[in-house]
């Protein structure tokens, strides 16, 4: 695929997600965290849990005893909720520090709540890209920009999704999709990086942008992801990757993100072409070495 890199610097998401372990302070403690280690967004989830789960799964144990806050599933995922209010909080805090706040919606309900507060975009993971009544009220009842990520997605299931949103003309707009392996943590062989050329020969006249959202150990992926063309970086963010959680071993630690943010600015200073045929730089290279016996 031929793209021409047009020198943007990509925008880091620091998915903070659930991995506050239901406490606020700890949150705010991220968020102060992915700031310091030089994140553009910190990143969260709402949940409906008993509009999202059906009864069977809301009362099911959870399928990782070790992992869980409560005696079932839904009681799990209850104790890891954040009232509306406590988001509100969150993005006010955000503010104030100067990072952006956004959060990753799982039904309507939630959709709605969040939307309410006017982040400058919203996330649709994965796991519930197909409820079209959530798509319907992020792309009917919300202006900003909404990001969707693509793991456990056919091709097909793709491009209903782009074509809702073409409906009503917001793909080009507002929509912006994401290269993803849902898996945590997700095996480099699984990653399948040149996922983001497909979307790009697909997409890259039908959407605002494309990312990319990665479970994978390390940060070398995420370079090669930036360098062929995802504009969003998104990656699951913990203070301390033995915490209880699903979440966290699939997550970069403060010095990673740190170096993530660090190596992407180095990688996006070299992805460039010579200003001149000889740079200043090597013009005493060239008087010293260059060969000059004719």
């Amino acid at each position: 695929m031929a793209f021409t890199f047009d020198y943007r610097k990509p925008k880091v998401i620091a998915e903070i997600g659930c991995n506050h372990k239901g406490e606020f302070e700890i949150a705010l403690e991220l968020i102060r965290l992915a700031k310091e280690s030089g994140a553009d967004v910190a990143k969260f989830q709402k949940r409906n849990n008993k509009e999202l789960l059906t009864p069977e799964q809301y009362n099911a144990p959870h399928p990782v005893p070790k992992n869980s806050y409560g005696k079932t599933y839904g009681e799990h995922r209850e104790f890891l909720e954040f009232s509306v209010e406590q988001h509100a909080e969150l993005k006010k805090y955000c503010e104030s520090i100067g990072i952006e706040y956004s959060t990753s919606v799982w039904e309507a309900t939630s959709a709605r709540e969040i939307a309410a507060l006017n982040p400058s975009f919203i996330k649709v993971p994965s796991a519930c890209n197909n409820n079209f009544e959530m798509l319907k009220v992020l792309r009917d009842d919300y202006k900003g920009d909404v990001q969707i990520s693509f793991g456990m997605t056919t091709k097909e299931e793709e491009e209903k999704i782009v074509s809702f949103f073409e409906e009503t003309g917001d793909a080009k707009e507002r929509l912006i999709i994401y290269a993803c392996t849902s898996g945590y943590p997700v095996p480099f062989e699984d990653v399948a990086l040149l996922e983001i050329n497909r979307l790009y020969e697909k997409y890259d006249n039908r959407v605002k942008e494309i990312g990319f959202s990665g479970h994978h150990l390390g940060i070398s992926v995420d370079i090669a992801a930036f360098t062929l063309g995802a504009r969003w970086i998104e990656r699951h963010f913990t203070k301390d990757k033995t915490w209880k959680g699903t979440d966290h071993a699939a997550s970069l630690e403060p010095d990673e993100l740190k170096s993530l943010v660090v190596e992407l600015n180095n990688v996006y200073k070299a992805l460039n072409y010579k200003s001149k045929e000889i740079l200043d730089i090597e013009e005493v290279q060239r008087k010293k070495l260059k060969y000059k016996k004719r």
